[in-house]
């Protein structure tokens, strides 16, 4: 803490981290616990938060991460969308292929960002708000992947054809971007990925991630 930062903004947003890092809950003695506070304040940031829909309490007295979180979730995919555009243009037009930031929205692998190339003669349309299931194409198994390996260096994903008959794609999956679980990736009409490509779009990856910290 320095003399420009408030300590009890800093202690509600730790609160708001911890409860994001748990799926049971927590009472009011374990944030005491975590937090290195009395109870009497743990109670006056629960309350506060609870005000503005960013906690909730249940019967048993657990709290929880509120609704009102989603409203402020709202406001990121642009902010992401914006932060990544520089890399996937660069990645659209050196590799000639429809570029795209894909996040995870519950079971399904939403397309947030996407940049057509300029200079081709023809290129695989894919649309920002475009869906599909975590286990078909490439973007969605890569994030797939990046789970099963955890923190450990990622690769890219290629597949044919799970999409759009004849397209085939690749993807990486974002490393090391808190709260943001995600890929970059091309999708080209092709019979096989050109071997420079899942390099490139790996270095794309990195470039969003770190844009992104």
């Amino acid at each position: 803490m320095t003399a420009e930062t408030s300590q009890t903004l800093d202690r509600g947003l730790r609160v708001l981290k911890l409860l994001a890092d748990t799926d049971h809950g927590l009472t009011v003695t374990e944030l005491s616990n975590k937090l290195g506070v009395n109870r009497t304040v743990v109670y006056r940031l629960l309350a506060t938060l609870e005000q503005h829909a960013l906690v909730r309490r249940d019967l048993g007295g657990r709290a929880r991460v509120g609704l009102g979180v989603l409203r402020l979730g709202r406001q990121v995919h642009p902010l992401v969308r914006e932060a990544a555009m520089p890399a996937l243009r660069s990645l659209a037009e050196d590799i000639g292929a429809t570029a795209h930031l894909t996040l995870v929205d519950g079971a399904e692998a939403l397309a947030v960002a996407v940049v057509e190339p300029t200079w081709t003669d023809y290129h695989v349309a894919y649309r920002a708000g475009f869906r599909h299931p975590l286990d078909r194409g490439a973007a969605g198994k890569a994030i797939l992947a990046a789970r099963q390996n955890g923190a450990a260096e990622p690769g890219y994903t290629l597949t044919h054809g799970e999409l759009e008959a004849g397209a085939c794609g690749a993807a990486a999956a974002l490393v090391g971007v808190t709260g943001i679980e995600g890929s970059v990736g091309v999708v080209m009409l092709a019979d096989a990925v050109p071997e420079r490509v899942g390099p490139r779009v790996l270095d794309a990856a990195r470039e969003v991630a770190d844009a992104l910290r």
